[in-house]
């Protein structure tokens, strides 16, 4: 399985220097292979909110990748819950100082872990904290 980070879907559904290459890559996937959390889907929205107020994308076009998100994840992505037993290993993650990893990051990787899945990402730090914490990453 492959559980894939809010920053793959964010350049995928809005205009950034590689959204080609990630629906590229979107569309070569088994989609019953593809899960994400509902803590994507939370990082998503708030994403979008920035860009919207950086004057990064227009009010239309994030109406435009919300609407695309949520068919994206009603009909491509498996969506995992999270526990308390996922927040624990989150913060047992962010616990190693060195990695400098933010709370949502961690709690992508606890998730990705506690259900066998490889994280898919375009950040190289999350990419490079899984092979010290035993757990597979993919960086696009």
């Amino acid at each position: 399985m492959l559980y894939i980070d809010t920053s793959v879907l964010v350049a995928a559904l809005t205009k950034e220097a590689r959204t080609d290459k990630i629906q590229s890559w979107l569309s070569q996937q088994d989609p019953t292979e593809l899960a994400i959390s509902d803590w994507v889907i939370t990082e998503f929205s708030s994403a979008l909110s920035i860009k919207l107020r950086t004057k990064q994308l227009s009010a239309e076009h994030r109406a435009s990748a919300l609407t695309a998100f949520v068919q994206l994840v009603s009909n491509s992505f498996n969506t995992l819950p999270i526990s308390g037993a996922q927040f624990r290993a989150a913060a047992r993650f962010a616990d190693q100082n060195t990695l400098v990893l933010r709370a949502g990051d961690v709690l992508h990787l606890a998730v990705a872990a506690d259900n066998g899945a490889t994280v898919v990402t375009l950040d190289k730090r999350l990419a490079e904290a899984g092979l010290p914490l035993g757990l597979k990453t993919q960086l696009l």
